[in-house]
């Protein structure tokens, strides 16, 4: 039996990154991990995850982290691919990005339209995305540490990515997601922006019903 292949390309969030140990959650946590024990035998879900992954900025401290320059070889790899989700924008809120919401989902796009164009990945050359707004940045993140890092404004901006996102979503024709109506959980009180295991586990729950929407239409 083939089974179907679920590409999860992230950030830290899809990494499994726990800031209370500043480690990862393991296998019982992850939502990949839970998303995969929900499917069952029939799907593989392959993580790939990556701490400041953006859509398409390249950063000018850390090095290979633009999605849009890894997406090739991720989706080769793992062919032939059924579903690649896509869950990032949570990274190109950075200030020295100076990117609005607009702004991050024209690199969604970016990121979209060549994934939809590495037609040998795909099993029977169809493309299939889903785009999943991720969890908004708690506007707490400011009196913490990683304000020094991530700069001013990313809470404002990662609100306004649903709206700019389902545009994106709607344009390339892909399913479309917003994390925030599925997770009730807040982000951890630590760096207020990574899901807690909680939170996992609810995006696991949402996306298991969805992707069970997006199978049971072929």
């Amino acid at each position: 039996m083939m089974k179907r292949h679920i590409v999860c390309f992230g950030d830290s969030n899809t990494h499994g990154y726990c800031a209370i140990t500043g480690g990862r959650f393991d296998e019982t946590e992850r939502w990949c991990c839970r998303l995969q024990e929900k499917l069952g035998e029939k799907f593989l879900v392959i993580e790939e995850g990556l701490s400041g992954r953006t859509t398409c900025f390249e950063d000018p401290i850390h090095e290979g982290l633009s999605g849009l320059d890894y997406i090739y070889p991720c989706l080769m790899s793992q062919e032939p691919v059924d579903l690649l989700i896509i869950m990032l924008g949570t990274n190109d809120t950075k200030e020295r990005f100076g990117a609005s919401a607009a702004c991050i989902a024209l690199g969604l796009k970016r990121l979209i339209d060549k994934a939809k164009g590495i037609t040998d990945c795909w099993r029977d050359k169809k493309a299939s995305i889903l785009v999943v707004v991720p969890q908004n940045i708690d506007v707490q993140y400011m009196n913490t540490e990683v304000a020094a890092t991530m700069g001013r404004g990313c809470s404002e901006k990662s609100q306004g990515l649903a709206e700019e996102f389902e545009k994106i979503a709607q344009l390339t024709g892909c399913y479309y997601l917003d994390a925030n109506q599925l997770i009730t959980a807040r982000p951890n009180s630590i760096d207020h922006m990574h899901l807690t295991a909680e939170g996992h586990r609810q995006l696991a729950e949402g996306l298991t019903e969805k992707i069970r929407e997006i199978f049971s239409e072929e």
